[in-house]
């Protein structure tokens, strides 16, 4: 599916588990006695014999020695953010044409998802192309999806992501949120990562500021959207018991 090192599939796997009240990376927090990253790493599995990239940072060694040869690995030194991540890995993609990133605490992402998304960016020649998801309300299980970044469209296309921290009241009712499943053209990925600015609320590199500045130049961007339950993720103890009932079902 991945063409020979085409597509370089990198994973996320920095963030600490903190608000988890754990020691942990973020990532190894587990949902049915199984790692939420092993999930996605099983999911890559399903559809590439190349083995994905984890972006490591906070206790390296423990995703290591739980993933082992699952992966190979690049480090970020410090967290200044999922673009700074991202570029953290540019030395291992050389020569992909594609780059698809995950996020190592999204574990219903599913393999059929990652192939639709590569179908559909491959088959639109969009520079972007990454999952959303549609929700009736923020209530209940769903309230997760609050922090989330918005999509902003006009005109039905995507002309930025607004992450919820940056965003202002109006901005913060829309109800399609980014699914955190990106795939780039390799070239345009490196060539506009470096133009990004940490001037927002966390002082960090966005990686979905590439889309304001792929709209800016009028190139394409696609979604591919996906079910809320899918999407989930977990930075919370009370989220990560959200995806324990729902891996049970």
């Amino acid at each position: 599916m991945t063409e020979n090192g085409k597509i370089k599939i990198l994973i996320l796997a920095g963030g600490k588990g903190k608000r988890m009240q754990s020691d942990l990376p973020k990532c190894l927090s587990s949902v049915c006695n199984k790692p939420m990253i092993q999930y996605l790493v099983d999911s890559v599995a399903e559809i590439t014999k190349e083995k994905p990239v984890a972006i490591v940072g906070h206790l390296a060694e423990f995703i290591k020695k739980e993933l082992g040869e699952t992966c190979h690995y690049a480090f970020q030194p410090e967290p200044l953010g999922t673009g700074h991540a991202v570029s953290c890995a540019k030395a291992e993609c050389a020569n992909a044409e594609n780059i698809l990133v995950l996020s190592g605490d999204q574990p219903f992402i599913s393999s059929e998802t990652l192939k639709n998304l590569i179908t559909k960016h491959k088959n639109s020649n969009a520079v972007i192309t990454f999952t959303t998801t549609v929700l009736p309300d923020f209530e209940e299980w769903r309230k997760s999806f609050i922090a989330f970044g918005r999509i902003l469209r006009k005109d039905g296309k995507v002309i930025g992501i607004r992450e919820f921290k940056d965003a202002n009241e109006q901005e913060r009712l829309i109800k399609e949120v980014n699914a955190g499943c990106y795939i780039f053209k390799a070239d345009w990925l490196w060539k506009n990562l470096t133009k990004i600015k940490n001037t927002n609320i966390q002082n960090e590199y966005y990686l979905t500021d590439l889309f304001k500045i792929a709209s800016e130049n009028n190139e394409k961007i696609e979604t591919v959207k996906i079910e809320p339950k899918e999407a989930l993720g977990a930075n919370t103890k009370e989220e990560l018991e959200i995806l324990e009932k729902f891996a049970k079902k």
